[in-house]
Order: structure tokens, then C-alpha cells, then sequence
């Protein structure tokens, strides 16, 4: 685990912390090639200087948000913004279903949205690969 992502992890109360130190390791396991850092304040991991996947702790759950998630066309997966963006939201560690997760991990290599030209698209979002 990136020492960024521990502190951040540490700084959080122990349920929350128990959550966020499951999907670190699991993504890390994963997606063991994804650069691992802090950006706008919380976890996210990169492949290609691509957003993938990151984790926020917001008021009452840990968010783990999937840049290109909507493409997923996974039910457990809630859209979130107005891009592509899905999300899952937890409360507990032994809500993250590890299988689905792995499931869920592998799609966010293999189905990317390219979010690190958006600026440059103005707005509109190509499928890398």
C-alpha cells in the first residue's frame, strides 16, 4: 500500500479504516500494475495515467467509485456524476464481496473510459483499448 493511501487509511475511525485497508489491498492485489496515489484528497489508482478506481470516506459509508463503472453494466454498480463514473458504497468490511470486487477490478482494467484527455475532448469521453 502506497504510504499516502496508509495515512490516509489511519486517519479514518477503526470501521472505516477496516474497509478502506480491505479495498487497498484488494486493488493492490489486483491491479498490481496501477500507480497508487492521493488525488482530490482521497485514494485512486492510474493505469496509463488513467483514472480507474479510488475510495472516499464520506458522511455515513466508504465510497469506492469506479471512473468508467457505468460501462460495467454491473446492477450492484450506482451511477454517480454526470460522466460514466459507478459507485458501491459501504458501511461495514464484511459488506465487500471480495469475488465481486476482483469481478468488478478486472473490468476496470479491460473497459477504460479515457478521463485523462477530457479536458483536452472538451467533455466527451472516448473508450480506450
Amino acid at each position: 500500500m502506497h504510504p499516502d493511501t496508509a495515512r490516509y487509511n489511519q486517519s479514518l475511525d477503526p470501521a472505516d479504516q477496516e474497509i478502506c485497508d480491505l479495498l487497498a489491498g484488494q486493488i493492490d492485489q489486483i491491479l498490481p500494475e496501477a500507480e497508487n496515489k492521493i488525488w482530490h484528497a482521497h485514494p485512486v489508482w492510474f493505469l496509463d495515467g488513467n483514472p480507474v478506481v479510488g475510495y472516499q470516506k464520506l458522511k455515513g459509508c466508504v465510497r469506492l467509485l469506479f471512473w468508467s463503472g457505468q460501462s460495467f453494466q454491473e446492477k450492484e454498480l450506482k451511477a454517480e456524476g454526470s460522466f460514466k463514473a459507478a459507485e458501491a458504497r459501504y458501511t461495514a468490511a464484511d459488506q465487500v464481496n471480495k469475488q465481486t470486487l476482483k469481478r468488478w477490478l478486472a473490468k476496470a482494467r479491460d473497459i477504460q473510459l479515457d478521463y485523462k484527455n477530457i479536458v483536452r475532448r472538451k467533455g466527451r469521453l472516448e473508450r480506450l483499448k
